[in-house]
């Protein structure tokens, strides 16, 4: 399968720019910069996109171009940063502008052809710099410019190497996809395979050449990426799989109930097994107030339930996971300057001395795109459209210490608040929605009565993928109702607030 390999110098859109050539049908992958154990030679792989930067190449410690970019001799792509990078490497000359320039502007395309194929006229665009080509290298030309940048496109006399200063990834840049789209077809010559039948064949015989007729157990959780994982596994090694529901006493309310039972009829009963480990992890974070803590206890003791079940099971040598793309990103620094921003429990949370070998089949795959995998393997609905939920569950929706009452005021609280928004019209385009506890109480009166309880949060987020999300404009009907439902029926909380923050700068979770 044709695969573009997008390389990471730190920049806030990398994740959209694979998100859109994924969209294109297009398989990709972001590799870290400096390509350290990575190779380019692969046939496989068509062409290649540097991406932008907050970096200045004109800086001492700017991340270089590594020379197998070049030497590869495949066709290249570079946005914003990437194409300064490309400019100084080859020989031309960048320089710092008087001031940034940030926001839309008017391109005008000089040459049809190429990544500008049948885009006739002024285009709007997105730009983001602080420095500018002043110079081009030999044997290159503009191909498009803007009011304040002289070479806004470039590429060389072959067509294979392409530079622009703009961010076709954005959705400020209206025909950004179609730009991207051509740089694939018309200059790499990739194929359109990236489809739902394709990845699950793809998939299929990865794991069967990965697991041979070794046996897996599989980390259940219920939601959509556990269960494509393990519908998807299934069908690869069929009853070498044994599918484990370990209720952690970190769910919703009547969640383990609903998702053991649902499983059953899915996977057959023979497959799942339930495992009732409430004890042991409340007891595991008693007294863990530090959100990172919290995720790597709850981690290392979800193995240790899997070894102990495994080890029921004889065997066993491998643990399935649905670890997705954004885990990946948000939990691991894939590209040199790039920041952590979270270690999620089934990523960085692992303990070195695990037996299991981990098998992630989806660990490429943003949620989109894990939906529609689900829903071409025939998973229900109800599962496929299953709000995103955190493997650390309601444990990072509490702040602070975990206890079995802050669990049951929580539970209440955020039972309320799905059954609520659930009967809004707005519920289908939510991507999350839930309570958050906090540890601060705030005085009240109720019944003539002062009182002192905690706060509550409700926090809904509108997104495509989870990387961006924006705060959901629920109607104020909703949100009144909410919150005197939560004030009168939940014991515990005497206050209710509505975050409105987006992502950036706050994460989806508060933890």
């Amino acid at each position: 399968m044709d695969k573009i390999v997008i390389l990471d110098f730190g920049s806030q859109y990398t994740q959209l720019i694979a998100r859109r050539i994924r969209e294109c049908k297009v398989y990709c992958e972001i590799w870290p910069y400096h390509l350290m154990g990575y190779d380019l030679e692969s046939p496989e792989i068509k062409g290649i996109i540097l991406s932008g930067s907050s970096y200045s190449v004109v800086d001492a410690n700017a991340p270089p171009l590594p020379p197998p970019v070049l030497e590869s001799g495949k066709p290249i792509l570079g946005i914003c940063y990437g194409m300064q990078l490309l400019v100084s490497a080859l020989g031309g000359k960048v320089i710092h502008t008087h001031g940034r320039e940030y926001g839309k502007a008017l391109l005008e395309v000089l040459e049809n052809r190429g990544i500008f194929e049948n885009l006739a006229g002024d285009i709007v665009c997105w730009m983001s710099y602080g420095d500018s080509v002043k110079e081009l290298p030999p044997g290159f030309r503009g191909v498009a410019r803007a009011e304040n940048c002289e070479y806004a496109a470039i590429r060389d006399e072959g067509g294979k190497i392409w530079g622009i200063q703009f961010h076709p990834e954005v959705s400020h840049t209206p025909l950004g996809r179609e730009i991207l789209a051509n740089f694939l077809f018309r200059v790499c010559g990739c194929q359109p395979e990236w489809i739902p039948e394709s990845i699950i064949k793809q998939q299929i015989q990865w794991i069967r050449n990965e697991v041979k007729d070794k046996k897996v157990v599989c980390a259940l959780s219920g939601g959509v990426d556990s269960v494509t994982a393990a519908v998807l596994t299934y069908r690869a090694i069929g009853e070498q799989l044994t599918c484990i529901f370990v209720d952690n006493g970190l769910l919703r309310k009547g969640e383990a109930e609903q998702v053991f039972s649902k499983m059953k009829e899915i996977l057959g009963k023979e497959r799942v097994i339930y495992r009732d480990a409430r004890e042991q992890f409340l007891s595991a974070l008693q007294g863990v107030v530090d959100p990172e803590e919290k995720r790597k206890t709850i981690g290392r003791t979800f193995v240790e339930v899997f070894e102990e079940e495994a080890k029921k099971l004889g065997d066993v040598s491998y643990l399935l996971q649905g670890t997705t793309y954004p885990d990946v990103i948000e939990s691991i620094s894939v590209s040199g300057p790039s920041v952590r921003v979270k270690t999620h429990h089934n990523v960085g949370g692992l303990p070195e001395h695990m037996q299991l070998k981990v098998i992630e089949p989806l660990r490429f795959l943003f949620k989109d795109e894990v939906r529609r995998l689900a829903v071409e393997l025939g998973i229900p609905e109800e599962i496929v459209w299953r709000q995103p939920f955190p493997g650390p569950g309601l444990a990072v929706r509490i702040i602070g210490e975990v206890t079995e009452d802050r669990l049951q005021i929580l539970r209440d609280m955020d039972f309320i608040i799905d059954q609520e928004l659930r009967k809004s019209p707005i519920y289908k385009k939510l991507w999350q929605s839930f309570g958050v506890l906090v540890p601060v109480r705030s005085v009240g009166v109720m019944g003539g009565e002062r009182t002192y309880k905690y706060v509550g949060v409700l926090r809904a987020v509108m997104s495509e993928d989870g990387m961006t999300a924006d705060w959901a404009r629920i109607s104020y009907d909703t949100l009144d109702t909410i919150a005197r439902q939560v004030v009168n029926e939940v014991a515990g909380i005497g206050r209710m607030v509505y975050d409105i923050t987006s992502k950036p700068p706050a994460t989806i979770e508060w933890e």
